[in-house]
């Protein structure tokens, strides 16, 4: 059997990760949103979402409303497919069945 994907595994960035994974298809949520819901520091968000950006697991989009500057996160497409193959794998690894 592969091995869980150590990108995702990591407890913060699997909390993120099944956060976004809730999100439709295509959709964000700004980061203080983000931070709020997982209970996060800045800091700790950043340097987890930094990891997962690096890993193209995730999109940060940095815009502007008016002129507060806003910080929106999505699940990219590959993000998407490694987060159902991690959850495939952990469903095989406790003797589930996969999707």
């Amino acid at each position: 059997m592969d091995e869980l994907d150590p990108v995702i595994h990591a407890q913060a960035r699997l909390r993120i990760m099944s956060s976004l994974a809730a999100l439709d298809a295509d959709s964000s949520i700004s980061f203080p949103r983000l931070q709020e819901v997982l209970d996060m520091t800045a800091g700790n968000l950043s340097t987890h979402l930094r990891k997962l950006e690096d890993a193209e697991y995730v999109t940060v989009t940095k815009t502007h409303k008016g002129r507060t500057p806003i910080t929106y996160i999505e699940l990219s497409r590959s993000g998407r497919r490694a987060f159902e193959d991690y959850m495939d794998r952990l469903r095989a690894l406790l003797g589930g069945v996969s999707s």
